[in-house]
């Protein structure tokens, strides 16, 4: 198993023609033939798009109609800032299951509309902000680097797209490996908290333990520990490792993401940590550490 995408993903991008989403593109049709089953654009509708390895991809002028004509279960969106909400929209509209928005820099109230929209839909967002997902030598949607994935028994999710890699690179060199890992970006208004994916973690069989890491800013960290307090509670439990970005950022001061803002007694890396070791999260004390800390956890 995997949770939100497997080998059967049928996957359309948003803004293929651009150049992110043309290299992009060609990336995911790389990582074990990821199911990439065309691209939209409102002009070009009925032209076609031909990737490095030369497949031609069909361009419609809708996401509507991509998905009829394909069957896509997914949407990836590398549309520019201003216009990017309306992409997530319109994928909404088409009730596209999984829409992954890599683009930076959503303006927070076109963010407010979207996540309202999400609420009443068919739909489920990851990002914005984010570097998206790869259930391991399965299917990519997003930005991550397919060559440092290996099929294994970990669950990733992080709000930093850095970290992301940092981990799934450690825990291939540890022989661990991956199951999926979910970057859900560090924005604050977005489609996915840690809450949802830690969700699907705990369900999925193949799902062994569990790594998050989290950034200052918000309580989603803190609502995350309390989640798996009241899930231990019922029985379900598994090792994770955690951890927490940003550190040394004063209170009241934003520090890198948007969401990142740190004000008195919540929100700060100390009152993070806190929650996750009450949880029974072992706290890497370094990104460095995170394949170590698992290892040492699982062995």
């Amino acid at each position: 198993m995997s949770i939100l995408i497997d080998k059967n993903t049928k996957v359309l991008t948003q803004g293929m023609t651009g150049n992110t989403g043309s290299f992009h593109t060609n990336q995911a049709l790389a990582y074990f033939g990821t199911q990439m089953v065309g691209g939209t654009h409102p002009k070009r509708g009925g032209e076609m798009w031909k990737a490095d390895n030369g497949r031609e991809l069909p361009i419609f002028a809708t996401v509507a109609e991509g998905k009829a004509k394909t069957g896509a279960t997914a949407s990836v969106v590398y549309v520019p800032p201003a216009g990017a909400a309306a992409a997530i929209e319109e994928a909404i509209d088409a009730e596209i299951p999984l829409i992954v928005c890599i683009t930076e820099g959503v303006p927070v109230l076109d963010m407010v509309r979207v996540k309202a929209k999400l609420v009443k839909s068919k739909s489920r967002l990851i990002g914005p902000n984010c570097p998206g997902l790869i259930t391991a030598n399965e299917c990519k949607i997003g930005i991550m680097p397919g060559s440092i994935f290996k099929k294994g028994s970990v669950g990733i999710v992080s709000r930093s797209g850095t970290l992301t890699y940092e981990a799934v690179f450690q825990t291939t060199q540890a022989g661990l490996g991956q199951t999926t890992a979910v970057g859900i970006g560090g924005d604050p208004v977005k489609g996915t908290e840690f809450i949802d994916v830690l969700e699907m973690f705990l369900a999925d069989e193949e799902t062994k333990s569990i790594i998050m890491i989290g950034e200052i800013g918000g309580s989603a960290e803190e609502d995350a520990a309390q989640f798996l307090k009241d899930e231990a509670k019922k029985g379900r439990k598994k090792p994770m490792v955690g951890f927490i970005a940003g550190r040394t950022a004063p209170k009241g001061r934003t520090m890198g993401h948007a969401g990142a803002i740190v004000s008195g007694g919540k929100g700060g890396a100390e009152d993070k940590i806190e929650a996750m070791q009450s949880a029974g999260i072992s706290v890497s004390p370094s990104p460095a550490r995170l394949g170590a800390t698992m290892s040492e956890l699982v062995a």
